[in-house]
This record gives C-alpha cells, structure tokens and sequence, in this order.
C-alpha cells in the first residue's frame, strides 16, 4: 500500500466530513445517544476494519467513539484509510437513524 502525499491527503479528507488530520493519522468523533448504541458502533466499526483487513485505533466513552485511522505499514495514509473512513460514516449514519 503506498502512502499518500499530502496533496493527496488533503483532497480526500475535502471528500470526508468531520476527518481531520491529526499527525499521520485521520481522525473523527462520534457522539452517541447512549452505552449501547456506543458499543453497537463499535462493534459494527471492528467488523468494517476486518472486512478491510485495518485496525483503527479506538476511544470509547460512554457517549463517544474516537477512531483514528493510519496505515502502521506504510508510515502513514493510504487509500485503505480513506475506503474505511467512507464505510464508516455510511455505517454511522444508518445505525443513528435508530
């Protein structure tokens, strides 16, 4: 996986809401109604980053999921963040509607 430059970077975080960059890593927050619908995301969160074969950093609260995502082998960002960001929020936002 070959890591972007930061042109790169930057014009896919523009194609995200609410990412931003934070060293290396792209990062966001999600509020949640409560302990469950928290740990119903981040179990839906875990199985996404399987799927995509990544493992994102996590904080957990108790209305809270950080993620935090880079690619460790690459040194930095790679497309694989930016697919599994995108799946992220879909996924967020169809588990909030509930």
């Amino acid at each position: 996986m070959e890591k972007l430059s930061r042109d790169q970077i930057e014009q896919r975080l523009s194609e995200l809401e609410g990412w931003t960059l934070e060293g290396d890593s792209i990062v966001k927050e999600f509020r949640t109604k409560n302990w469950k619908t928290t740990i119903f995301l981040v179990n839906a969160i875990a199985i996404l980053a399987e799927a995509h074969w990544h493992h994102p950093d996590l904080e957990v609260s108790f209305k809270r999921v950080k993620v935090k995502l880079t690619t460790h082998e690459a040194g930095g960002l790679t497309e694989r963040d930016f697919r599994l960001a995108g799946d992220i929020d879909r996924t967020v936002s169809e588990i909030m509607k509930h």
